[in-house]
């Protein structure tokens, strides 16, 4: 493959430009490891020794055709898939330095660490402020002033305070479908996680939603190491720093966003996102 871009078809995205530099995201240590991790349904294997490690406080994207396994390896890191049944994980998984599938790793304490987002928003059908409150008891956290402090700062760091601060005390099913899912993000924030996971958080939202969304994305990572799985090749190249290509199970390709975006090591990372299949 040449190295000249001229010689490239024409890339369907552009990386951003306000991008960290390469030197700058070397710097930052190492949160999530995994080591020849592969996992089976039954016959059926859909990962295959994937072996990477994801930086602090960087966003992550995994991109790739449906099917190739990108969500399945997301949710080993919070060891979801561990409610289905007939599931083999084998090789190794480290969450800030704990193996997540040693015999010593407390499941519980591992989720409160890595928070999770699903492309469907799922309010409970409760208040916007028993929404985030839940997890917050749940956490052992009972003073109210406390409660409500920790919901106010979650909800402004979601991006959602302004427009529901007259209303916390109303059912979360009444708020628009990009209004849910940001107030799904302030849920998952307001117990502190290392980590947010997000699968296609985006899918089901207009564009003026998504563009919030992804804006909350932006401003998260300051404080949290995000990774996001996404269809959506414009939306990676927008947000992230980091981008892994799946295909069949297999990481094909892992590296910088603008990297992978223009100039990619793999004919077959070309290939995807320049549009030939996928």
């Amino acid at each position: 493959m040449s190295d000249s871009l001229t010689s490239r078809p024409q890339l369907t995205v552009t990386a951003r430009q306000n991008a960290e530099s390469p030197e700058e995201l070397a710097k930052r240590k190492n949160i999530i490891e995994t080591e020849s991790l592969s996992l089976s349904y039954g016959e059926s294997r859909a990962l295959k020794n994937i072996t990477m490690a994801i930086r602090e406080r960087v966003v992550t994207a995994f991109i790739g055709p449906s099917g190739c396994g990108k969500s399945t390896f997301l949710r080993c890191f919070n060891r979801m898939n561990d409610l289905i049944d007939g599931v083999t994980i084998r090789g190794r998984l480290w969450i800030d330095g704990e193996e997540a599938f040693g015999p010593g790793m407390d499941v519980i304490e591992l989720r409160k660490k890595v928070g999770m987002v699903f492309q469907k928003s799922n309010p409970f059908p409760k208040t916007i402020y028993e929404n985030i409150a839940y997890g917050l008891r749940v956490a052992g956290i009972k003073d109210k002033a406390t409660l409500d402090e920790t919901i106010e700062q979650s909800l402004k760091n979601a991006a959602l305070w302004e427009e529901v601060k007259d209303r916390l005390h109303e059912s979360a099913l009444g708020l628009s479908g990009g209004q849910q899912q940001r107030l799904c993000i302030a849920r998952a924030i307001a117990i502190r996680p290392e980590i947010i996971l997000m699968d296609e958080p985006a899918s089901a939202l207009d564009p003026i939603a998504t563009g919030r969304v992804e804006d909350l994305i932006l401003d998260l990572k300051r404080d949290f190491t995000i990774v996001i799985v996404t269809h959506n090749m414009q939306q990676a190249a927008r947000i992230s720093d980091y981008t892994a290509f799946f295909y069949l199970g297999e990481l094909i390709e892992y590296d910088t966003t603008n990297k992978i975006f223009t100039n990619p090591s793999k004919k077959q990372t070309e290939d995807y996102v320049t549009g030939r299949f996928g």
